[in-house]
């Protein structure tokens, strides 16, 4: 019988805490670090992450807790996966656990799960040994020539070795997609195990890369492609999670949590649309992916991709300053297709306001431009980034808005439901019958949503098959997809929508995009709109003649306005520089490095209180010399949920300095005790200030 033996191993749980709990175990065989471990903490269960084992304890060996079981049957997280966390955790000023087993499927961490689990790893085992492969020799459909910009970003990508990062700039429709397809076929064929990581930044991506994957990629089984997202069941993102983890997976496509996937023979990543918003976390952890698939590659010693029409701003100016190599597409890739022609509508202009009153929401051409294509039988997009029926209801006779009694934003009008609902929390509300104030009974919807469009454009074209693609019409699991399949089938002549549009998809038949009310975002206070809203655009109307003629009409009162001129032609790198001189001379990202501590409470004093108080520890702080800070304010939304947020902004030329920092007031922050605060958070990079 085997002689079992004590161990000492430190375990990382799910607490706002650095520090590692220690257990004792005893057992037969060593204990391993990356295994998992179920625990008692306090007077519940928790399952933990073994990080390390060690000889003695600061505690005397009784006092130490026993660990109830260790998960054997998977195989161990790597030091590698391991080391990808904890620098995670170290540069997003979380405690490791915070961020290590959130990582992990949820079903990996309930113990009621690991006997089915288990027997699924060894069914998977004995159906797909871990030497199974994805081969690039075998083409199953006909693969398009190559421009001789795709050729020759093919030849670079394939002629680079350990750490290389690549940011593959292409107009949209150039074909990144086929080269990232050629490029993951020549790894294969030099690498048949190697294992490969696609990031999308949305779900809504995840079905169309896969088909093309699978269509052109011979695989050894089903599961050698496929997709990790938030989207998928328990089950079913555990069983794809752990066909990672063992190597039965050879690409994994996924959203933003992808990029914390166990991937032990990882060997390439791919950023596809890499300045998408969507790539930074923006709740719990608030990471960016895309940051995260960079420092994962240099750790790993291997490419990584960036590729996008629109880059992220910091992503350029790495390209300008020669860390990351630029690749350039500046041509579509279908040899009868060019760049749609960009028109502004001056919508301030007197003829163009008298012929809009029988339609206010669209003008006068862009009518004429939707019935031409509904004559040629061709199809039209129109872009409103903005759901719902009407952004608020509103009382003429006495001013009131209808707004959320838990946030401080407005409730929007969804005429169809007969409700008024929050974008932020959610609460929905009937519509009232009258105005609570007043009594007035005549209420009015301000401004325009997606549903409004589609209620002003049905009877002004009454033949035509007019569809909405929006967060509330997507809302039941597959809606999307089967609106996506009906345009790709030519079963939809106008489809109206939000950004869920303008992200990625190939409309063969579209050569019509339409834009409005996008001038908002002109004047906004956020830093970061003016390239939010570019790239928007230029994605939109990227949609418009990706196999022929296409057209881009946008509405606008300035379309004078610089953004909108570069727009016109298509000069991504005159925006650019044009956004990153201004950047400079403000002292804003990426010249400067940014964080954020926020605070929620009941009230907005005791968030304020709270902000003043770490603001008065961090000026103990040494450290602090070398940063900027300004005075605790409250947010754009001040409420939501009904808790009070606040914030209070660092800054620093060094972003060692700005880390340094923050480490060590972060024990100060732990240590600060204020009535009615509910919780607070260190956002590093963030993205809304």
């Amino acid at each position: 019988m085997d002689r079992h033996e004590e161990w000492i191993v430190r375990v990382a749980l799910d607490q706002p805490t650095p520090t590692l709990f220690e257990y004792r175990y005893a057992t037969a065989h060593k204990p391993q670090a990356g295994q998992l471990a179920h625990v008692p903490f306090g007077r519940r269960m928790e399952t933990g992450l073994i990080w390390g084992i060690v000889s003695q304890s600061a505690l005397p060996l009784a006092r130490l807790r026993e660990v109830e079981a260790i998960w054997h049957v998977c195989p161990p997280l790597s030091a590698k996966w391991r080391a990808l966390l904890q620098f995670a955790a170290d540069y997003y000023q979380r405690g490791l656990g915070e961020i290590a087993l959130p990582a992990l499927p949820g079903a990996l961490r309930d113990t009621r799960r690991w006997p089915r689990l288990s027997a699924h790893l060894h069914n998977a085992q004995q159906a797909q040994p871990a030497s199974a492969a994805v081969s690039g020799s075998e083409i199953h459909i006909a693969a398009p020539a190559l421009t001789s910009g795709q050729a020759q970003a093919l030849q670079q990508l394939n002629t680079a070795r350990g750490f290389a990062p690549f940011l593959l700039h292409g107009v949209t429709g150039s074909g990144k997609t086929e080269v990232y397809l050629r490029l993951l076929t020549a790894l294969f064929a030099r690498t048949p195990d190697a294992q490969a990581l696609v990031l999308v930044p949305e779900i809504n991506l995840t079905p169309q890369i896969e088909a093309i994957l699978r269509a052109r990629i011979q695989s050894a089984s089903d599961a050698a492609i496929i997709t990790l997202h938030s989207g998928l069941s328990e089950g079913a993102r555990a069983r794809r999670w752990l066909a990672a983890h063992c190597g039965h997976a050879r690409i994994v496509i996924g959203t933003r949590l992808a990029v914390l996937a166990s991937l032990p023979r990882l060997a390439l990543i791919i950023v596809d649309e890499e300045h998408d918003a969507a790539y930074k976390q923006q709740e719990g952890l608030r990471y960016s992916a895309r940051d995260l698939a960079v420092w994962r590659a240099r750790q790993l010693d291997i490419p990584v991709v960036l590729g996008s029409a629109t880059p992220a701003l910091e992503t350029w100016r790495h390209a300008e300053q020669g860390r990351y190599a630029r690749l350039s597409l500046p041509r579509r890739a279908h040899f009868e297709a060019a760049l749609p022609a960009v028109h502004l509508i001056h919508t301030g202009d007197a003829r163009q306001r008298s012929a809009q009153n029988a339609l206010p929401d669209i003008s006068a051409p862009l009518l004429e431009a939707l019935r031409a294509r509904l004559e040629r039988k061709e199809q039209s997009l129109i872009f409103l980034n903005r759901r719902g029926y009407a952004p608020v209801l509103a009382c003429d006779a006495c001013g009131w808005l209808a707004g959320c009694a838990r946030c401080s934003v407005y409730a929007v009008l969804h005429k169809a439901e007969r409700a008024l609902r929050c974008h932020h929390c959610g609460l929905q509300t009937s519509v009232p019958r009258a105005c609570p104030v007043c009594g007035n009974i005549d209420l009015a919807p301000l401004g325009r949503g997606t549903q409004r469009i589609e209620e002003s454009l049905l009877p002004a074209f009454p033949g035509a098959r007019i569809a909405r693609l929006d967060a509330d019409s997507a809302r039941r699991k597959g809606c999307a997809q089967m609106l996506f399949d009906r345009m790709h089938a030519g079963d939809v002549d106008i489809l109206i929508g939000t950004q869920m549009i303008a992200k990625g998809h190939d409309f063969q038949r579209v050569t019509l995009v339409g834009i409005l009310n996008s001038d908002a975002a002109l004047f906004s206070h956020d830093f970061r709109a003016g390239e939010r809203l570019f790239a928007q655009l230029m994605q939109a109307g990227g949609r418009a003649g990706r196999a022929g003629c296409g057209e881009v009409l946008i509405q606008t009162r300035y379309p004078h306005h610089p953004l909108y001129q570069a727009l016109r032609r298509h000069d991504y790198a005159g925006f650019a520089a044009a956004a990153l001189a201004e950047r400079r001379q403000a002292r804003l990202p990426p010249f400067i490095y940014q964080a954020l501590l926020r605070a929620e409470a009941h009230t907005l004093e005791a968030a304020l209180d709270f902000l003043s108080r770490a603001a008065a520890a961090l000026d103990r702080q040494p450290e602090a010399v070398a940063v900027t800070r300004y005075d605790p304010v409250p947010m754009n939304i001040v409420k939501i949920r009904r808790l009070h947020r606040a914030q209070f902004l660092l800054e620093s030329a060094s972003r060692a300095a700005l880390q340094r920092t923050l480490s060590a007031w972060r024990p100060d922050l732990r240590a600060l005790k204020v009535r009615g605060i509910v919780r607070w958070m260190i956002e590093v990079d963030p993205l809304d200030i």
